[in-house]
């Protein structure tokens, strides 16, 4: 179902039945009803667009090599403005490759568990899961986007949107995953607020699920999902620029779908994730 269905069969006044308890009953997320495009000037998003390739390209840059590969019109944009607008992304070149793109940033007084797949070998679905954020950039804003990924099979099992980086549109990814899926028996993230909240936690741990945290300086922790918003941005966003958020959404949809069913990956002998998925016992 298209996000404009979703809008379309939602009733905000409704007498006795929430927008909460709406979605619940048509079973669509809540992000994809209440959320608007982050707003940032058209020459701003176009260089936002710029920072967020070659970080991609290159995680390891920081701020001042980001702005020294900054392309034609943006080679005079100084150095404040392409720190902030990095900030505002949550891209800090401060973990090694693979893991310096940081939207979720750790809080001090949130508890942080130990990382659990130190020597661990993962060799069926099921297994470990794992979780992060990514920025998306559009033509007319930008948005957030939250996967839940099975480390073995690399199926994606949910994803949600947001316009913020809080850690309501986490916990919907989480919950949906664990709806429709049999619980893993560990759960890995990074050391993220969103991750690191009592809310977020709580949810893990009512479902008897180990929870575990990515080590500081770690490169390859959740490299997983790391290798997935590579894969959803070459493949899919930056081909398509979408221009909104119904645009983004359903091409999302598509492209997670073509993601699990149809592409077939050089690490799983190319076999889809699905194929592997569905192995699980």
């Amino acid at each position: 179902m298209s996000l404009a269905v979703h809008r379309s069969l939602i009733e905000p006044g409704c007498r006795g039945l929430s927008i909460a308890e709406q979605c619940r009953l048509l079973e669509v997320p809540r992000s994809s009803i209440y959320y608007e495009p982050r707003g940032e000037s058209a020459e701003n998003l176009a260089l936002m667009l710029e920072m967020d390739k070659i970080f991609m390209a290159h995680p390891y840059y920081g701020v001042e090599r980001i702005q020294a590969n900054l392309p034609e019109p943006f080679t005079c944009v100084n150095i404040k403005r392409v720190r902030r607008l990095l900030r505002l992304m949550g891209i800090m070149a401060v973990y090694p490759p693979l893991s310096a793109q940081r939207t979720s940033v750790p809080n001090s007084e949130h508890e942080v568990f130990p990382y659990l797949l130190r020597g661990v070998r993962i060799e069926r679905p099921g297994h470990v899961w794992s979780t992060d954020i990514t920025y998306v950039p559009m033509k007319d804003g930008f948005m957030y986007l939250c996967a839940v990924i099975d480390w073995y099979s690399r199926f994606v099992l949910s994803w949600t949107l947001s316009n913020s980086l809080g850690v309501g549109f986490c916990i919907e990814a989480l919950e949906a995953a664990l709806g429709k899926w049999e619980c893993p028996e560990i759960f890995n993230t990074d050391q993220g607020s969103q991750f690191t909240s009592r809310a977020f936690t709580q949810v893990l741990k009512g479902h008897e699920i180990a929870i575990s945290m990515d080590g500081k300086g770690r490169a390859l922790d959740n490299v997983f999902v790391e290798r997935l918003w590579r894969s959803v941005k070459y493949e899919d966003i930056y081909l398509h620029g979408y221009a909104d958020g119904l645009q983004l959404y359903d091409g999302l949809e598509k492209y997670f779908y073509f993601y699990n069913n149809e592409r077939k990956h050089k690490a799983l002998d190319f076999k889809t994730p699905a194929d592997i998925f569905k192995t699980r016992t």
